[in-house]
């Protein structure tokens, strides 16, 4: 998957937003201003950080060499995957998926409404 089809996959997933809080080189995508993924523009390999369930990331890091523990994070809640791998499109999907829903549904029921609000608008 090529960082356009990424980034155009993850804004169409519902109340997303692109952000840059870390510099030029750090896109950041948000849902509920919590961050459920982040790359960095200006490394030469195309590697994601996505939020995991904990259980599923230490599965997932000892079944595909192209997923690590999450650099410069969390390292039980997040993992680094390498978008240029052998891993599949829909198999990305499903892993940018996950993380989006793991945040979104951290999310307190406060924002929930704000973000569902902002639909009726």
């Amino acid at each position: 998957m090529h960082i356009e089809n990424f980034l155009n996959y993850c804004l169409s997933l519902p109340h997303t937003q692109e952000d840059f809080p870390f510099g030029p080189d750090n896109l950041v995508l948000k849902v509920g201003d919590k961050i459920f993924a982040i790359t960095d523009l200006s490394s030469e390999d195309f590697r994601v950080n996505l939020k995991c369930d904990p259980e599923w990331a230490i599965e997932l890091r000892e079944k595909y060499h192209e997923i690590k523990p999450g650099y410069h994070m969390n390292k039980k809640h997040w993992n680094t995957v390498s978008f240029q791998g052998s891993l599949s499109g829909e198999f990305l999907k499903e892993l940018i998926n996950h993380s989006y829903e793991r945040v979104y549904n951290g999310l307190t029921k406060k924002v929930k409404m704000e973000l569902e609000n902002l639909d009726l608008d």
